[in-house]
């Protein structure tokens, strides 16, 4: 089973590895090409994003303090470069940032730095995922980081989803599974998600690690197997997680 969170300075090379891997497709592909699952946005649209997001999130974790917003600044005519500048700064701030810091965040997590360095890492690799499907190519995530981003959306975005939506129903017991990794969470209503053997649920759901990752995250991904009360299931996964 996985340990999760990894420690914070473990998220650094990982960063650097799908950082590098959304550079890497933004230099070759066609800037202009629609994104599947990101309605209205072009390639170049998703890079904006993903630049201004790292900028925004250097800024918290050097501040410590809740920053203003800006994800649509406009990043000029080499949009590659801006980019990998956008990473750098990202990467700088969070190799200088002491991850027990107190920082702001708006998770349902301890309010410390350490939550910038997972957090990044996987909107990263989702954004990825997404360049990868506007240029037509395949993106590979490592299963760990995968099934680690799982537990960040059930830990940390789940318990904050009413800020953004109402909160996914679930009327009996639910486990997810992923089957690469072999980890499993137990959700009870009422309760927070367990981490651990899956116990006392009444249905279950289970993917690879990067599939049931993509699916939380309401991306195209082949759909979890279901057993059991496949109605609760069907239920609580088609309802949004996060912002």
């Amino acid at each position: 089973m996985t340990t999760m969170p990894f420690p914070a300075r473990d998220y650094l090379p990982v960063l650097r590895e799908l950082t590098g891997g959304f550079a890497e497709v933004l230099r070759a592909a066609d800037p202009a090409a629609p994104v599947p699952d990101c309605a209205g946005w072009t390639l170049a649209d998703l890079a904006t994003h993903l630049g201004n997001v790292h900028r925004w999130a250097a800024a918290v974790v050097t501040t410590g303090e809740s920053q203003r917003q800006s994800f649509a600044d406009d990043p000029g005519a080499d949009l590659v470069s801006w980019y990998a500048a956008s990473a750098r700064q990202l990467v700088d701030a969070l190799e200088a940032a002491t991850p027990e810091d107190p920082c702001w965040h708006f998770a349902g997590t301890g309010k410390v730095k350490a939550f910038w360095f997972r957090r990044q890492v996987h909107e990263t690799a989702v954004h990825l995922a997404d360049a990868h499907a506007a240029a037509g190519t395949a993106v590979a995530l490592d299963p760990a980081v995968a099934a680690d981003g799982v537990d960040e959306v059930l830990t940390a975005w789940l318990p904050r989803v009413t800020r953004w939506h109402a909160p996914p129903p679930l009327a009996a017991p639910l486990a997810l599974r992923t089957t690469d990794t072999g980890d499993a969470w137990t959700l009870h209503p009422g309760e927070p998600p367990a981490l651990g053997p899956a116990t006392g649920s009444v249905a279950t759901a289970e993917a690879t690690a990067q599939d049931l990752l993509l699916h939380l995250w309401k991306r195209t991904a082949p759909s979890p197997r279901l057993t059991g009360d496949t109605a609760t299931a069907e239920q609580f996964l088609r309802a949004p997680f996060t912002a």
